[in-house]
């Protein structure tokens, strides 16, 4: 597309897209736009390299779907609170039925309504950006690694398609970023304590940020 679009439009374009992965899909990696559950329990433990064996940190999740990050934590022992963010009313809906009953979770669709925990993560955000163009895309990550920074004390950690996948088999409409361009930006806004994992069989990478 031409011309600028401000962020209320990009969540807007956002929600709408995962909203209608999950009405076709249901609560499942499908449902957030996954290809399987293999590859989503594989990022997650690309993430979680961030802070191994603090078991009782507590974790916000940005981009959190129907909580998918939150099984996955509590399966690996992780116990401390929880808290999911996601742009799409009907995920934090069934992310809520899922878990309805666990103790120290919560799951909402407002940043301004989560609080800093120890660490945060984002997996999968920056990945779609539809028919929005690079340009204001990549305004949009910014965006989302401030808020990422914003809601985290100890550290936080992200994943992203990688600009060196094989040609062939990029997508026009996916977000595929230049590796060490987000990793000099994080050290330069957040941290100089910086990790790049670009070593895992997936056309993507993750970045661990301590501070």
């Amino acid at each position: 597309m031409t011309g600028r679009l401000e962020l209320p439009e990009i969540l807007a374009r956002v929600e709408r897209y995962y909203s209608e992965k999950l009405e076709a899909h249901g609560p499942t990696p499908a449902g957030a736009d996954w290809s399987s559950a293999e590859s989503q329990t594989l990022r997650f433990e690309q993430l979680l390299k961030l802070c191994p064996g603090e078991w009782a940190a507590s974790m916000n999740d940005y981009g959190c779907g129907y909580g998918a990050l939150l099984d996955h934590l509590r399966g690996a022992g992780f116990s401390g609170p929880y808290g999911g963010l996601d742009v799409s009313p009907p995920m934090v809906a069934a992310a809520a039925r899922l878990h309805e009953g666990w103790r120290d979770c919560r799951f909402v669709t407002d940043e301004s309504q989560m609080a800093a925990a120890d660490y945060a993560f984002a997996s999968g955000v920056l990945n779609v950006r539809l028919d929005v163009d690079r340009e204001t895309w990549s305004g949009y990550v910014r965006h989302v690694l401030a808020g990422l920074d914003r809601l985290s004390r100890k550290g936080f950690a992200f994943n992203a398609l990688t600009a060196h996948a094989d040609p062939e088999r990029m997508r026009p409409d996916l977000y595929y970023a230049d590796p060490g361009a987000l990793f000099d930006h994080c050290v330069r806004s957040s941290s100089r304590r910086v990790a790049l994992l670009h070593d895992y069989p997936l056309y993507e990478f993750t970045i661990l940020v301590r501070k």
